[in-house]
């Protein structure tokens, strides 16, 4: 195999993915297991997940799927167990699962809400990475890619809270990286702008809005889920080797737009 083919390989690897049963998760998971990881399906129904570990499968890849609603510490802790059970270990974690149910001012918005926003956006992939940083560690290192957002670099109107959340998960994969480094884990930081799936439709299923979005970006279009995978492969894997604590864009411009 070439040198910078080899690179790119996850032969041997585990990687679980949260939020993999649709959109960008999935994208993710099917990139990294078309690359040689065993993959973890994971989302909060099982039924979800089984159906697409069997796609996996059916196209020769390895994949099982564990139900886990990121937000139950118990369910996180046994996501986990399940991995090490099935698999041996993990050596890729993909901090994707995350919510924003309301599009509003942070004006109408209260402790409850934030709380909910906060649990599963920010804690969830703190424990979570917390829970596979020795099992990484013992391994001889590991890659934490973290599902952000361009919200947490530059906030809409509408989306406070979930930007607010963001910022916080971008930070938090700052100290991953500058405290983890010496066990042989990077940690980085995904912020997509608007990409086409169900957890953004409210946006781009309004043409006025997804017009107006589209003219203020340069590459002048939303973006497919897929073109997620190859940036997470590249974190994922000894080509990224060099990359921990940065925050990488795939937002078509929309940082650099007026």
């Amino acid at each position: 195999m070439d040198r910078i083919k080899k690179q790119f390989s996850l032969d041997g690897k585990v990687a679980i993915i949260t939020g993999a049963s649709k959109g960008i998760g999935e994208s993710i998971a099917r990139g990294l297991a078309e690359h040689g990881a065993k993959v973890i399906i994971s989302s909060r129904r099982q039924e979800a997940v089984d159906v697409v570990a069997e796609g996996f499968r059916n196209d020769g890849l390895e994949a099982t799927g564990i139900a886990c609603h990121v937000g139950d510490q118990e369910q996180v802790k046994n996501l986990v167990e399940q991995t090490v059970a099935k698999y041996g270990g993990i050596d890729i974690l993909v901090n994707n699962a995350a919510t924003n149910p309301t599009f509003a001012p942070i004006t109408q918005a209260d402790g409850p809400l934030f709380d909910k926003i906060m649990d599963i956006n920010v804690k969830a992939c703190f424990l979570l990475a917390n829970l596979c940083h020795p099992i990484m560690k013992s391994r001889g290192g590991g890659s934490v890619i973290n599902i952000a957002s361009v919200e947490g670099m530059k906030p809409s109107f509408g989306l406070g809270l979930y930007s607010v959340s963001k910022a916080a998960l971008i930070m938090l994969t700052k100290n991953q990286a500058k405290e983890w480094g010496q066990d042989g884990i990077r940690s980085n930081a995904i912020c997509p702008g608007l990409i086409q799936t169900k957890f953004s439709a409210a946006l781009w299923k309004n043409e006025a809005v997804l017009k107006q979005v589209e003219e203020h970006l340069p590459a002048g279009r939303m973006a497919q889920p897929d073109e997620m995978a190859g940036l997470a492969l590249l974190l994922a894997s000894d080509a990224g080797a060099y990359c921990t604590g940065g925050v990488f864009t795939a937002d078509g411009g929309h940082m650099i737009a007026g």
